[in-house]
């Protein structure tokens, strides 16, 4: 499904988990929709695969920290799939948000991950 700002966005039932996907670029225009997607399932474990991702932007990194803080608030789990995606990891390491957010190379492994919050 294409939002109204054109990020892509599919979800995926997987077990107990909810895996979403994103496609596209995540700026200021296009972070709230990232946000409201991770948020529609943190009661659970999520996992938000942004594999696909061509641009993450400040808001975009934002997004994810508050969604992540949403899920711990929550007591579940945002595992987020970044892979080697270049424009995805490069402004996560840049800012050392590698050190607060769940990340893993697959969803695979994302789901595999047990008793990570």
């Amino acid at each position: 499904m294409r939002s109204a700002t054109g990020l892509e966005i599919s979800r995926e039932r997987v077990g107990a988990a909810c895996v979403i996907t994103i496609g596209g670029e995540i700026d200021f225009d296009t972070a709230a929709s990232l946000c409201k997607a991770a948020n529609s399932c943190v009661d659970e474990v999520c996992v938000l695969d942004l594999t696909a991702v061509t641009f993450l932007g400040s808001a975009g990194l934002t997004a994810l920290l508050e969604s992540t803080a949403t899920a711990r608030d929550r007591g579940a789990s945002l595992r987020i799939v970044v892979d080697g995606n270049q424009p995805v990891i490069r402004p996560i390491e840049i800012t050392e948000l590698d050190r607060d957010l769940a990340l893993f190379h697959s969803v695979g492994e994302a789901l595999q991950a047990r008793g990570f919050r």
